[in-house]
């Protein structure tokens, strides 16, 4: 007797996910607030996200800042140096898992010592923790400007972190409190597509009246 096969109908359809690509700064409160909206709509729309790091500091190199900003531009360097030192030594698959470690330190529980959060994130993360050292070491800077220069040139010089690519199109944001979760984030991924798409489209914005929401 031949052995009996499932015929083609009833065969599962493997879903082709969208490749979408995310840069962030895991300083920046609203992109973590954006990075956790893309992780609803990788459950609501077929979509494949990737991550890569962009950078505050690097942006802000050169410009008239506050005393306080530039303060936190000079800590900004140290953890996304360690996400570009973590990745040239064991690749892509690291970056999202360091990245969730070290927000949910920066942003869920308000720490400021940025040394013991990268410690901790890598530990963690099971990564080494000789790895913290790149926060402190220029020589990562070429890497990290490279990967931000990525982010810049898709979407030009006005904008700022988070930055997404889709389907060959790019944007800022999207900018918003708190991250709309299930259908709620496949809609606003919709609407965020549709427009990013429509040629000649460049923005739409109105002043923020709220904080990140982080619930």
């Amino acid at each position: 007797m031949r052995p009996m096969t499932a015929s083609p109908e009833a065969r599962p359809t493997r879903v082709r996910r969208q490749p979408v690509e995310m840069w962030f700064d895991p300083m920046c409160p609203w992109a973590w607030m954006t990075s956790r909206w893309l992780m609803q709509v990788e459950t609501v729309r077929p979509v494949r996200v990737t991550w890569s790091v962009m950078s505050l500091a690097v942006l802000n190199e050169g410009r008239d800042l506050p005393e306080q900003y530039r303060a936190l531009m000079e800590h900004a360097w140290g953890p996304v140096r360690v996400i570009i030192a973590a990745q040239a030594a064991h690749g892509d698959k690291v970056i999202k898992k360091l990245y969730d470690a070290l927000g949910t330190r920066i942003h869920l529980q308000a720490r400021e010592d940025f040394d013991q959060v990268i410690a901790e994130a890598l530990a963690e993360c099971k990564l080494p923790a000789e790895l913290a050292k790149a926060a402190h070491q220029k020589k990562y800077d070429a890497a990290l400007k490279r990967s931000h220069k990525r982010a810049i040139s898709l979407v030009g010089t006005d904008v700022g972190t988070p930055v997404i690519s889709v389907g060959g199109v790019a944007f800022f944001g999207p900018v918003v409190s708190p991250a709309p979760k299930g259908e709620a984030a496949g809609r606003l991924w919709d609407g965020c597509v549709l427009v990013a798409g429509t040629p000649g489209f460049f923005e739409l914005k109105r002043t923020r009246s709220i904080g990140p929401i982080f619930d």
